[in-house]
């Protein structure tokens, strides 16, 4: 009963740091963000958005491009809509992770919408502080369809960060 506990205690956890991760991602956060991955040696793969060794890279690409502003309005609005969680206890300290995820972004330069659909396949570890995080965030993309705004479709930005 205990060990049963505890993995369901384990699975909400890491729950919790996927939607804080995706948060993060829509909220422009970078620090939440980079603290969802383990400090060194995270495996991420986007697909064609890129693959990283460590998440630091990852980290300062979205600083540059996922939070740049332009006429202090944000270039890119992202949502992120993570469901279907498949979470698997793999031993102490370890587990795996799917997920769908349903992306939009607005393009406020090139004026564009983005819908992506794909699947997360992610790695867990415990570490010494008792925290969950990714060590290995692998996205697949299926299938996406960008289209252009309308000149008469207005962006309204609330409040991002902060």
């Amino acid at each position: 009963m205990e060990d049963r506990l505890a993995a369901l205690e384990a699975v909400e956890q890491i729950k919790a740091l996927k939607h804080r991760y995706w948060r993060a991602c829509d909220g422009k956060d970078p620090e939440t963000f980079a603290d969802c991955f383990i400090p060194h040696g995270a495996a991420i793969d986007y697909g064609r958005l890129g693959r990283f060794d460590d998440a630091a890279p990852m980290v300062e690409i979205f600083r540059r491009y996922g939070c740049a502003r332009i006429d202090g309005r944000y270039a890119v609005l992202d949502m992120h809509h993570g469901t279907h969680p498949d979470i698997e206890i793999t031993g102490p300290g370890t587990a795996r992770g799917r997920w769908s995820l349903q992306f939009r972004q607005l393009n406020t330069v090139t004026r564009t919408e983005t819908l992506a659909v794909g699947e997360y396949d992610d790695e867990y570890v415990r570490g010494d502080d008792g925290r969950w995080r990714m060590s290995v965030c692998r996205f697949t993309e299926s299938w996406s369809h960008t289209r252009p705004l309308a000149d008469d479709e207005v962006i309204t930005e609330g409040v991002l960060d902060g």
